[in-house]
């Protein structure tokens, strides 16, 4: 077999070898709607009711940095992240499994403040950590959260659904993520500067991190929406399709349109960028709509929905229309503030296997 590296195809192009891979598995259990593919599983436990199950990785200095994230708040982020994908199939969780793999210089206190984080976060959100595994790491922290949800079966909401005309939506406000990212990174390059100099330990040389407040919480606390899945719930609203904004809309909006076998077309205009991301954007100098394409992390939903059904949201302040979907032909397209046309494509989200 010739060899190829994984960056040559990248992250999502080895997910698909792996999904031709497993398919012939598939045919044993009728039972899954739906596979790889979406951001959850679907299996059908009755005529009327859907699981849905996920599961994430978080590996340390890949995910997630010691140095600034405290083991409160990873323990949290690690859990809503995945009920984050729990809500883009419009459903709520039910339990968690938890495994780590830990690293022999932890101490049973550190391993208590991130259980603590996780168990603040599940209350939270009302499901139960019923479960997992530990194990010895020769690196770093590994940590794998695996959730199911259930929906009814008229509420199920995958990817694959989104129709030429329907409205591209997202719920709050992007960039966010990124920008805490920005900051926290800063500040850490400031910080082994200093040290690999062999200069005394100064609290003077690093900035005030309260201005950032916003941002870096973003970044490190994020909140799954569940609030607008029980919303639609509420008002019977069911999105022809949805994702979590887990890579950044650009690369998300593409997995909706590869599901869907549709374009899309977005608007600059419209796109609801965080306040302090843009501050923070001006400060470094950098481009914050950039950020909220393809910054990621901010675990927001994108979802598209007939024209019909915009009167349904119009009250919720935190739901932006940013564009349409189109015919497969018309590619994914951003048009900016001047009027200029721009393929997404030119701005790929996060990719783990990509030079």
């Amino acid at each position: 077999m010739p060899y190829k590296a994984i960056s040559d195809i990248g992250e999502f192009g080895l997910i698909d070898r792996i999904s031709k891979l497993v398919q012939p598995t598939l045919a044993g259990t009728p039972a899954l709607v739906k596979g790889i593919g979406d951001d959850c599983a679907v299996y059908r436990l009755s005529e009327t009711t859907m699981q849905v199950a996920t599961t994430d990785l978080l590996a340390e200095q890949v995910h997630f940095d010691l140095l600034f994230s405290p083991l409160r708040h990873l323990g949290s982020k690690c859990i809503s992240v995945n009920v984050s994908d729990i809500c883009a199939m419009n459903a709520l969780p039910s339990y968690a499994m938890v495994s780590l793999a830990v690293p022999s210089s932890f101490s049973v206190g550190m391993i208590e403040e991130l259980y603590t984080g996780m168990s603040q976060a599940a209350s939270e959100y009302g499901l139960a950590i019923a479960g997992g595994d530990t194990s010895y790491s020769r690196s770093g922290l590994v940590i794998t959260v695996s959730m199911t949800g259930e929906v009814t079966a008229e509420r199920i909401t995958m990817r694959s659904g989104a129709q030429p005309g329907d409205l591209i939506c997202v719920t709050g406000t992007l960039g966010g993520a990124a920008a805490g990212l920005k900051v926290l990174m800063r500040e850490k390059h400031i910080m082994l500067e200093q040290i690999s100099g062999n200069e005394p330990y100064s609290n003077s040389i690093i900035a005030d991190l309260e201005e950032y407040r916003n941002a870096i919480r973003h970044q490190l606390l994020p909140a799954a929406r569940i609030d607008i899945v029980k919303f639609f719930h509420e008002r019977n609203i069911v999105p022809s399709a949805m994702i979590d904004v887990s890579d950044g809309i650009g690369s998300d909006l593409r997995h909706i349109c590869a599901s869907s076998d549709t374009g899309a077309i977005i608007l600059e205009s419209r796109i609801p960028v965080n306040p302090q991301a843009r501050e923070i954007a001006d400060e470094l100098q950098e481009d914050v709509i950039t950020w909220s394409i393809a910054g990621g992390e901010d675990y927001e939903l994108l979802f598209t929905l007939p024209p019909e059904s915009a009167c349904s949201i119009e009250d919720r302040r935190d739901i932006s229309v940013i564009g349409e979907i189109t015919e497969k032909e018309t590619g994914i397209l951003l048009t900016d503030i001047y009027g200029m046309t721009i393929n997404l494509s030119d701005l790929a989200g996060y990719d783990h296997f990509r030079r």
